[in-house]
């Protein structure tokens, strides 16, 4: 799955390149395209009882996103858990990854917001695991 986009003019920092924090709102906006692309959208997830809290955040910048660039953000299930899971991500320029990262997600209960076993419906959409490639 992929999300598209270039950065907004206030999203640049002073050197030129997208401010870090950027990144991972990006990121947040692939991850929502990437459930309601796989018929599970994010909306409908407290209905059935369950939410996800990032837990964990990696990223590796390669090169600066600038301005003018069109960013492909690339995104695949890279671990699934009992409770929690993985899903990798690549920002790339023509091609070329500027950055990759992974973001942990644990599953909590919209009750308690205690962790839960991953639902099967969420287990089904993740898909196949596909590690990062090197």
């Amino acid at each position: 799955m992929s999300y598209r986009f270039k950065p907004r003019f206030y999203e640049i920092d002073g050197q030129g390149v997208m401010f870090f924090m950027w990144y991972l709102g990006h990121v947040d906006e692939a991850v929502d395209a990437f459930f309601a692309d796989r018929g599970l959208p994010h909306s409908t997830w407290p209905s059935m009882g369950f939410d996800v809290h990032a837990v964990h955040v990696d990223v590796d910048f390669s090169s600066g996103v600038r301005r003018q660039d069109t960013i492909e953000v690339q995104l695949s299930t890279s671990r699934i858990g009992g409770k929690s899971f993985t899903l990798g991500f690549e920002f790339l320029r023509d091609g070329e990854i500027a950055c990759r990262g992974s973001v942990v997600y644990a599953t909590v209960s919209t009750e308690d917001h205690e962790t839960i076993a991953l639902p099967d419906v969420l287990v089904k959409v993740l898909g196949d695991v596909r590690p990062p490639r090197d």
